[in-house]
């Protein structure tokens, strides 16, 4: 960084004294402000007789600036005073990050004393030059042999994990977390119950992942503001630690929640409701947020985003966003959970965009095949399991019987870890158990 570069970063966040302004009227959680002229995003302070609150400044109307609260607004009158404490919301930074849980301020609420911050970085950054960025070209194992065989995933590569409520995704992220070959992992848990936050981080995530991990956290019952933020926090802990050379995982569950969360802002704000009442600033976020992840020259960040499908409609505006700017999505299918496959991953509804770019030609040739194999069984399963399929095609009958071996390569135990060349291996060695069936009555040539 420059002499210039510096000064320029200083004159950014550098902090006006002296703004203020008074309450006018209040209506849910935002607060009308009088005579404050700041700026979109700003922090500032209520000063009330009972003590301070915290907000954001979300828009403006009729002269009027709009703010929301960190809070509640019991307590608030009319005249109260509003000061400005700062245009550019940043968070500190440092080595003592690892093991410890933050909130969406970027606050230790583990108990174990503040942290040491070495530096303190905006958590909106400039978007990163396009030409700085390094082509993805290195696989990165995830622990998760489905994924590592069927959907290799490249480090820096951004990838949606979709599915309804209840079919798994904090589960295979935490399974990514504890197996997944990254120097550091980067959790947010968006809009989570309070209950599940300990749940994740005890029973899923457990000791050895939390030891190379730092974890975000804005439940559910937070502001709109705090979770929005709780996204930008958990990626400028990230690029913090890119930066300094590692590869990270950044694991958020659940992208929809945030996306929600900037729902509200906006309806605040008063921004029109577009698509299933989501307003445009919701689109506008999602790949501010997303495009930060990705591999430079200094290190890489490899992304998970949980999205939470509606109805289980893999076409609803939130899903059909993230996969637009996802590098690949992994989809995870109720009707495998419910026959008890874990990880319930879908494979002919998923895909890894960088994958032909990261693996060999046999490994290639050896998740073609098994893509191909699902994708005949599936034409025929519901007479298979009715019993009124007639053996005699060649295809199907291969088809089923390479179906058990193809279903047990598939499965994976939650504590079951397997490294990259395992699965590669694994894959490989199917490949060459299921190509007997072409002489057999199989898939011809």
């Amino acid at each position: 960084m420059s002499l210039f570069d510096r000064h320029r970063q200083l004159l950014r966040n550098i902090q006006p004294l002296g703004v203020s302004g008074r309450v006018g009227a209040v209506r849910g959680l935002t607060v009308s402000v009088s005579d404050f002229p700041s700026s979109v995003g700003a922090s500032c302070r209520i000063a009330m007789s009972g003590g301070e609150m915290e907000g954001r400044v979300v828009g403006f109307a009729d002269r009027q600036t709009l703010v929301m609260l960190l809070g509640a607004t019991a307590g608030i009158r009319r005249g109260d005073r509003v000061s400005l404490t700062g245009s550019v919301h940043t968070v500190g930074l440092g080595g003592g990050l690892l093991g410890r849980i933050l909130d969406g301020r970027g606050r230790p609420i583990d108990g174990r004393g503040p942290l040491k911050a070495a530096c303190r970085r905006p958590v909106w950054p400039d978007p990163i030059d396009p030409m700085t960025r390094k082509r993805i070209s290195e696989p990165m194992g995830s622990g998760v042999r489905a994924i590592d065989g069927m959907l290799t995933v490249g480090r820096g590569q951004r990838m949606g994990v979709f599915s309804g409520s209840g079919v798994g995704k904090s589960v295979l992220l935490g399974m990514i977390a504890r197996g997944g070959d990254a120097d550091v992992n980067v959790i947010a848990l968006i809009g989570e119950r309070g209950r599940e936050v300990r749940d994740f981080i005890e029973k899923v995530l457990g000791p050895e992942g939390m030891r190379r991990s730092v974890v975000i956290v804005s439940t559910s019952d937070e502001p709109p503001p705090l979770r929005v933020q709780a996204g930008a926090v958990a990626t400028t802990v990230a690029e913090y630690f890119r930066d300094r050379g590692c590869d990270v995982v950044l694991l958020v569950d659940s992208l929809t929640r945030l996306a929600t969360a900037q729902r509200q802002i906006g309806l605040v704000a008063g921004e029109p409701p577009t698509t299933k009442g989501y307003t445009p600033s919701v689109f506008n976020l999602l790949p501010q947020l997303l495009e930060r992840a990705g591999r430079t020259a200094q290190g890489s960040i490899t992304a998970f985003y949980a999205v939470l499908v509606d109805g289980d409609d893999p076409a609803e505006p939130i899903s059909d966003a993230v996969r637009a700017v996802t590098d690949g999505h992994i989809w995870l299918s109720r009707p495998l959970a419910q026959r008890g496959q874990f990880p319930a991953i879908d494979c002919l509804q998923s895909v890894s965009r960088v994958m032909s770019d990261v693996i060999d030609v046999e490994h290639q040739a050896a998740a073609r095949e098994i893509r191909r194999l699902l994708a005949l069984y599936g034409e025929i399963e519901d007479m298979v399991s009715i019993g009124a399929y007639q053996a005699g095609s060649r295809e199907y009958d291969a088809a089923i019987k390479a179906m058990p071996l193809v279903r047990a390569f598939l499965a994976q135990s939650l504590q079951r870890r397997e490294d990259f060349p395992t699965a590669v291996a694994a894959i490989k060695d199917l490949h060459r158990q299921i190509a007997p069936l072409k002489s057999d009555g199989g898939l011809g040539p």
